[in-house]
């Protein structure tokens, strides 16, 4: 499978990419709205991978040119940018096409970090609504600690929650999710659920924040 990480220069999608890379055989492409900024980070991670005895191609192109060569196209970009990245490729993806969100909106104060709900409800119907009417979008990847994923001497042993109106395209997210050694995909249900998994990110920060050891939090449902 075709997987595009747009914003793939970024923490998380530095480490889905690596994991991707790593443990499957699936195809990666760096987006950017840069094209050499992407290039440039895809030989980083062909260079890291190579350290490990993997040879496979990691490529890097504009973020149109690599959403309109993939299957799944994850939005590994800030909650900020989504709406903005997804119209940018909105003529580069069609009905076949899958559309990932991990972004979660949040503000801080000087207590800590706090969901930051946008009217729609969730950061990840907020990419649903910005999306082609026949793309279908979902959730996932939204907790993962990201220094923990990028690391690939560490163990993970965490879940990810993949919420979804369209069967098909969350199976598919699912399997792509599984495919990361030690991480499991649970299903959430539909889209309308996607603030309370969105929410728990901050709560992880929080909880990483104030107690020592615990700075790569993920989450494990037992």
């Amino acid at each position: 499978m075709d997987i595009a990480l747009l914003g793939g220069t970024g923490d998380i999608g530095e480490g889905l990419a690596l994991r991707w890379a790593y443990d499957t055989d699936h195809s990666v492409v760096i987006g950017s709205r840069e094209a050499d900024r992407a290039e440039a980070k895809a030989e980083e991670y062909e260079t890291e991978l190579d350290s490990r005895g993997v040879d496979v191609t990691v490529e890097g192109a504009a973020n149109s040119e690599a959403a309109a060569r993939a299957d799944v196209v994850v939005l590994a970009v800030p909650a900020y940018h989504l709406s903005d990245t997804i119209e940018a490729v909105a003529d580069d993806v069609d009905s076949d096409t899958v559309l990932v969100s991990p972004a979660v909106g949040m503000k801080r104060d000087e207590d800590g970090f706090h969901y930051n709900e946008p009217g729609v409800g969730s950061v990840t119907e907020l990419a649903a609504g910005a999306a082609p009417d026949d793309v279908p979008v979902v959730g996932a990847f939204h907790n993962l600690p990201a220094a923990r994923l990028a690391n690939l001497d560490a163990d993970l042993g965490i879940d990810t929650v993949v919420v979804g109106d369209d069967e098909d395209a969350v199976d598919i997210v699912t399997e792509l999710a599984e495919g990361i050694e030690g991480l499991r995909a649970v299903d959430g249900g539909p889209l309308a659920n996607a603030a309370e998994i969105e929410a728990i990110t901050p709560l992880l920060i929080n909880v990483a924040k104030h107690n020592d050891g615990m700075h790569d939090l993920g989450v494990r449902f037992d």
